[in-house]
């Protein structure tokens, strides 16, 4: 019986629960709830959280651009 109570009490001992994932406090995770797909004057696919806006260029012509995209840049032209 002693040797019974024992080997529980060690096993209690022994066994601790598994601590949770710790995230580090100096990074948010911000994730954008609207957005769309658009296709880019490269003939690539880009994602964009900003409006599509108008701008011009140097040459007088008027540019369509998405803005705020997924891979970092600001500004996208498009293909019209």
């Amino acid at each position: 019986m002693k040797a019974l109570t024992l080997a529980l009490m060690f096993s209690l001992m022994v066994a601790r629960p598994a601590q949770p994932v710790r995230r580090p406090s100096g990074t948010v995770e911000r994730r954008a709830t609207t957005g769309r797909w658009y296709f880019a004057a490269s003939g690539h696919a880009v994602y964009c959280y900003g409006p599509v806006m108008t701008l011009p260029q140097a040459n007088g012509d008027l540019q369509k651009v998405a803005t705020f995209c997924r891979d970092g840049r600001a500004v996208v032209p498009l293909k019209d």
